[in-house]
């Protein structure tokens, strides 16, 4: 077919267009005597590897390239690179080339070949910023994909260990894998993120993995309880597949996904399996005491406040000499607002400006906000205390889902006094009650329904045994 190569080539110009854009790049050359064409993404390529694959196919005589017709001959004759695949799909051909695969296309060889010489641009495979550990070890995941599953094939040399690929985004194509143990892992969690994933219908989720999340876990826009879990360290998520989890990871994001999650995952984190179990055990409930001190802390200094009656002599310190120009609950409420803006504005702040905003956010919550009469030294103190130890909870979703909760208690206590404060509490554990995890048990599990041994271990960190 005389006019076959032309006619290829013409589909891939028309689709991608490299004459109209400088970074999408068509190389015409001959070999054995037949006109060619690679088609790639500049900067996606390992020059030098490239080079290398066409310093041997140019040598190629014609005599040999006429006895080869296909691109599979063509590919296991010449191609002497192991990442190579043929396709005759154009739209197949072009999501590789846009994925940073390069493409040949040969004059009387039927077929495209697709040669896998990417490369893309990487940071170093530091600790994460959030996720840090005192012993354990100090890389996380990066934007790659296949940086982040070597990173767990590092950890979990089973053969058991599967990576399904999937492209998903009608736009983004980007690249997402099911991670799991065969065997293990649990079964209905897999097939119904396998169903959901080919499922999506989505133009583009270039920018997070939320619009992901949301089509794969649904939730009420009031509930706040998270119902996916994340991690950027490979040592917990590798952790996690050889509990049965499975994982979903997402080209372009340094987060990967665990599935199924309940309320109780979120009580853990990796320092716990770097420590012995006594030490273990009493960081976890420590943890637990902190996260329940934090939601209710404030909103019960709001009902001693507002009911006097209710102050037991040993708490009698917390009395206020004398009547707040501004309500407490709006300095509560306002003291929530302004330590988000901080945090906020810390995150957008260059490094060499970090200690000046936070003297001036020192400032602002400090002795200066009492003297003027803004707040009590009181509401200052427990929510400084809240803030910190809001650090104690390693996932920021749940850690928002806890600060949602405190403020509507607070709210509940201003308006319906102690009956709004326990209302709040009751109508929250029913919240999660009702909240189901992607394979449809109880969020609230061991709790609902009750386990013993795993409810055990939410406190006591057993022994790791092989």
């Amino acid at each position: 077919m005389p006019n076959k190569y032309s006619e290829l080539t013409a589909q891939v110009d028309l689709r991608l267009c490299p004459q109209k854009s400088f970074d999408i790049i068509k190389r015409e050359l001959i070999i054995g005597s037949k006109s060619a064409a690679i088609y790639f993404v500049d900067g996606f390529i390992k020059d030098e590897v490239f080079e290398r694959i066409l310093e041997f196919m140019l040598k190629i005589t014609p005599e040999q390239l006429s006895t080869t017709k296909t691109a599979k001959e063509f590919s296991e004759r010449f191609l002497p690179y192991v990442e190579v695949d043929e396709s005759d799909d154009i739209n197949t051909v072009c999501t590789a080339i846009l994925s940073g695969a390069t493409v040949l296309l040969i004059d009387s060889v039927e077929g495209y070949l697709i040669v896998d010489t990417r490369t893309y641009p990487v940071r170093s495979v530091s600790e994460p910023e959030k996720d840090k550990t005192m012993r354990g070890s100090k890389d996380g995941f990066v934007e790659t994909l296949i940086f982040n599953t070597a990173m767990i094939r590092r950890r979990v040399r089973d053969y058991n260990l599967r990576m399904e690929y999937y492209q998903v985004g009608e736009s983004s194509k980007v690249d997402v894998a099911i991670c799991f143990l065969e065997g293990k892992c649990n079964k209905k969690s897999l097939e119904v993120l396998r169903k959901r994933i080919k499922s999506v219908n989505l133009k583009g989720i270039s920018m997070t993995q939320q619009a992901l999340a949301e089509v794969i876990c649904p939730t009420f826009f009031l509930n706040p309880f998270p119902k996916i879990k994340y991690t950027e360290r490979p040592d917990y998520a590798s952790a996690c597949l050889l509990e049965g989890r499975v994982l979903l990871i997402m080209d372009n994001a340094p987060t990967v996904m665990i599935f199924p999650t309940s309320f109780a995952d979120f009580t853990k984190e990796a320092n716990d399996y770097y420590f012995p179990p006594l030490t273990a055990s009493y960081i976890r409930i420590t943890r637990h005491l902190i996260s329940i001190i934090t939601v209710i802390l404030t909103p019960l200094f709001l009902l001693l406040v507002n009911n006097p009656a209710y102050i037991p002599d040993w708490l009698s310190f917390i009395r206020l000499d004398q009547t707040p120009v501004i309500p407490i609950f709006i300095q509560l409420l306002i003291l929530e607002f302004v330590i988000d803006g901080l945090r906020i504005a810390s995150l957008n702040t260059p490094d060499n400006l970090s200690s000046s905003m936070s003297i001036i956010g020192g400032l602002l919550l400090s002795e200066f906000a009492i003297n003027a009469g803004w707040f009590e030294a009181e509401c200052i103190l427990y929510m400084a205390f809240v803030a910190i130890a809001g650090f104690s909870q390693p996932s920021f979703e749940m850690g928002y889902a806890q600060k949602f909760i405190r403020i509507m208690l607070l709210f509940a206590t201003e308006f319906l006094g102690v009956f709004g404060f326990f209302g709040g509490i009751i109508l929250s554990i029913l919240t999660m009650a009702l909240t189901k995890t992607l394979t449809g048990r109880n969020y609230l599990y061991p709790i609902i329904p009750f386990n013993l041994k795993d409810f055990s271990r939410l406190f006591v960190r057993p022994e790791i045994k092989e």
